[in-house]
């Protein structure tokens, strides 16, 4: 078969790749790819949604919260992969619970956690055209026009007297993929991408470092002990706070219009984290560690669910040519990471492991004590959407 010039231009791209690292580098990303292509033979995004739909019904499979409405959406996205109708029945009908007849949620939405679950809400509109699920989606709308601002407008963590003033990296995720859903779903796209872009840009104009890591929270009131006085941040840079935030980036990258004026300067935020996040991982598992820059002490370990955000964020990243093509490996070796710490047991069911477990804000030795959980969903939803991503490049 004939060779084309265009052939050329790619054989010379991926072998000035090649020669690009180092032996020593190159070596050991032949035993991250080993790793992968061991696990090859499971569809593991499959493999988790089965085990978990054994596990648990739509009636036990727990009640509203942001944990959940992850995982079902990596859920979904398996669905529109698999075409498995029994995967969208299942996320529709542990919805349902909360979804009344008349469309009503019997929820007040007074901090962003329990906005997470309603990034569905608009997509079971679209895949059912079912009007309950619309009304749902608009009480959350409408309860936006009234939450609680920092005053450049940030929405704070929670109303609940104990977030008050407070910008958590976390946040963005629990309601900016929300908006944009919303917002395309129904109509409301110049709100929804002016409110998009204005609470990522001005969390990361409150949260992040000048090396491109994000604090966990930051406090304008600087009233919390761990707040710095100066900053308002929080000292420690905790990894899923950050993958929370980098997969929120990429979600309204995906949708955000070329042309959109606040869209450069997203792009340079997510490249400022994207280059500080690849001089952290772990070069021998391949993992991010809990405390993201600390990983020199014996007390620090290497955690899936932020590792599972992470090569999400780095494999999309290169996929649309926000990031030069060097940041795949990091993906491909935080993917191989994960997967060297999922497994099947004696019934076929899966097991993630070294999953943290729901984090507050708090002090190096607190985030270092937080417990390692098995099948967390933090962690069962990164790794769906993380999956979905990785298994297909």
């Amino acid at each position: 078969m004939a060779t084309s010039r265009r052939d050329f231009v790619k054989l010379g791209a991926v072998a000035a790749g090649a020669l690009s690292l180092t032996p020593g580098v190159a070596h050991a990303q032949d035993g991250f790819e080993a790793k992968i292509a061991a696990k090859a033979g499971t569809d593991w995004s499959v493999a988790v949604v089965e085990s978990t739909m054994k596990r648990y019904t739509p009636e036990t499979f727990g009640g509203w919260g942001y944990t959940r409405g992850l995982f079902l959406y990596g859920q979904y996205l398996v669905y529109k992969r698999t075409g498995d109708r029994r995967y969208f029945d299942y996320i529709k009908a542990w919805y349902d619970r909360f979804v009344g007849p008349d469309g009503t949620m019997n929820r007040t939405f007074t901090n962003l956690d329990a906005m997470r679950s309603g990034q569905m809400l608009p997509i079971l509109y679209s895949e059912t055209g079912d009007v309950r699920y619309r009304k749902a989606s608009q009480q959350i709308r409408a309860k936006l026009d009234t939450y609680k601002r920092t005053k450049e407008g940030g929405f704070w963590h929670a109303e609940s007297g104990t977030r008050d003033w407070q910008l958590w990296s976390d946040g963005v995720y629990m309601v900016v993929p929300f908006i944009m859903k919303h917002a395309i779903a129904f109509g409301e796209q110049d709100w929804g991408y002016k409110e998009a872009t204005r609470q990522l840009l001005v969390y990361a104009k409150n949260l992040q470092h000048a090396d491109g890591l994000f604090h966990h929270a930051f406090d304008e009131s600087r009233k919390e002990p761990w707040s710095n006085p100066a900053t308002g941040v929080s000292p420690e840079f905790w990894g899923r706070a950050m993958g929370w935030y980098a997969m929120t980036l990429i979600d309204v990258l995906e949708d955000l219009p070329k042309a959109h004026p606040d869209r450069p300067a997203l792009l340079q935020v997510f490249k400022r984290l994207a280059t500080a996040l690849t001089r952290y991982q772990d070069k021998a598992t391949g993992r991010w560690f809990q405390v993201v820059d600390k990983g020199e002490d014996p007390n620090n370990w290497t955690e899936t669910s932020c590792t599972s955000m992470y090569a999400f964020a780095l494999s999309r990243g290169v996929e649309r040519g926000y990031l030069s093509p060097s940041n795949k490996r990091f993906a491909r070796n935080g993917y191989a990471g994960v997967l060297d710490r999922i497994s099947l047991d004696g019934d076929g069911l899966t097991s993630l492991s070294e999953i943290c477990i729901g984090t507050n804000v708090g002090d190096l030795a607190f985030y270092y004590a937080r417990p390692r959980a098995v099948n967390d969903f933090h962690g069962l939803g990164a790794f769906l959407i993380m999956n979905e991503q990785l298994q297909r490049r």
